[in-house]
């Protein structure tokens, strides 16, 4: 079974994420969604309403697992016996940054290939920062993350005493 690992903080998912990990089971039996619990971001949602949100975008298809890792990400490749980790590109900007991280994940595990798929046209601008910015302000972000993101990052707004949002 060609088992790949697509990580990532996912804060919030957005239709970008989902578009790649549904891609990416064109290339393998089953996709791993891997939340980072360690990160260097300041997340807006927990760890536990990240792996909801994406839990709940992905549906019930069998071929996707949703997990929560710490530590090294080549580490719960091994335990997971994924082989490849998915990485999404946007821009040429994305490009330097995945290139250092798939270089020095493939240093700690030469068995590990590191696969780019690029963002389809329509989702090349997006990212969860700008999602999140942008929704805490009131702007709209259908189509732009899943329905239940959609609402749960508005929800988050009204908790933070942001009252830019109107529905």
């Amino acid at each position: 079974m060609r088992i790949g690992m697509y990580p990532g903080t996912f804060d919030p998912v957005t239709c970008g994420h989902i578009n790649i990990a549904e891609r990416a089971l064109e290339l393998f039996d089953k996709v791993i969604i891997a939340i980072a619990h360690d990160n260097y971001k300041k997340t807006l949602f927990t760890l536990e309403e990240r792996k909801q949100m994406v839990e709940k975008a992905v549906g019930n298809n069998p071929r996707f697992e949703v997990c929560v890792f710490d530590g090294l990400l080549v580490d719960f490749c091994m335990e997971k016996n994924a082989t490849a980790i998915i990485r999404g590109l946007r821009a040429v900007s994305d490009y330097e940054w995945e290139f250092q991280m798939a270089l020095m994940n493939k240093s700690m595990n030469p068995e590990i290939e590191t696969i780019f798929l690029m963002s389809e046209h329509k989702y090349m601008f997006i990212s969860s920062t700008i999602i999140k910015n942008s929704a805490l302000l009131g702007g709209k972000v259908t189509d732009l993350v899943p329905p239940n993101v959609e609402k749960a990052l508005y929800q988050k707004a009204l908790q933070e005493n942001n009252n830019h949002y109107i529905k």
